[in-house]
């Protein structure tokens, strides 16, 4: 398929190595990945033909690929979302809010858009709280027992929600308000450029915050685009045999 007619989301599902690609472009491989490659560039005023051209270089390169978590056990891929992700977003988010603090007082008189970041971070710490409990407490735990039902064979385990296309979709839309969040903070920061004659502190801030935009990409893409779908398929596929 035409690499120009893809989605941004098939070219991130089949070719691994594109996402650091996407990530140095600045173009959306999770949530709003279900543009063709050609509207997501022309989005972003961005030449096609040069993104293509780093897509192919990055194909060619000798490097070595990222693991490919399409091929992986649903336990595996949710122990590496958990482990890496989740531990990811628990440490970095406080780091950042004190951060912002600190940034907020010495400059924040002067320069607005500070204290409208650091309230749009503080609402992403409070919704990815929750999120981030409900998938490690409840989502995941199904999503692992219903592929172990599948492999042995034994019953399915019980759920509160009817089917896991039900606690999907609430995931979804919460990925989708988290990276309006980070969209947001985005567009304030100028995509995380600080002034002329920033601290070193003023520099951290941005620098977290852009590098904590990059893992929850990354950390979004694994869930929405690999672990749901799956998981959906494999429940079906189970309630098959069960019946």
């Amino acid at each position: 398929m035409n690499a120009l007619t893809q989605t941004v989301r098939e070219i991130a599902l089949e070719q691994p190595h594109s996402i650091c690609v996407f990530e140095r472009f600045g173009i959306d491989y999770c949530c709003g990945g279900r543009k063709p490659l050609a509207e997501a560039c022309a989005a972003s005023n961005l030449s096609v033909d040069e993104v293509v051209a780093a897509l192919d270089f990055a194909a060619d390169s000798t490097a070595p690929l990222p693991a490919n978590w399409s091929q992986a056990s649903l336990q595996q891929l949710i122990e590496h979302i958990v482990a890496t992700h989740h531990t990811y977003a628990k440490r970095e988010l406080p780091r950042l809010e004190e951060l912002a603090q600190k940034v907020v007082n010495r400059h924040g008189d002067t320069q607005s858009h500070l204290p409208a970041i650091q309230k749009a971070l503080a609402q992403l710490d409070e919704e990815l709280k929750h999120h981030l409990a409900k998938e490690e407490n409840i989502l995941f735990p199904y999503i692992a027992g219903l592929e172990a039902a599948l492999d042995s064979g034994n019953a399915l385990p019980d759920a509160c929600f009817g089917t896991v296309a039900n606690p999907i979709a609430m995931m979804t839309r919460e990925h989708d308000a988290a990276g309006l969040l980070l969209a947001e903070i985005q567009r304030l920061s100028g995509s995380f450029t600080t002034p002329v004659g920033a601290c070193p502190t003023y520099h951290a801030f941005y620098n977290g915050l852009k590098e904590f935009q990059q893992d929850l990409h990354q950390h979004i893409h694994l869930e929405s685009n690999i672990l749901f779908p799956r998981a959906i398929l494999q429940e079906a596929a189970a309630m098959s045999v069960a019946t």
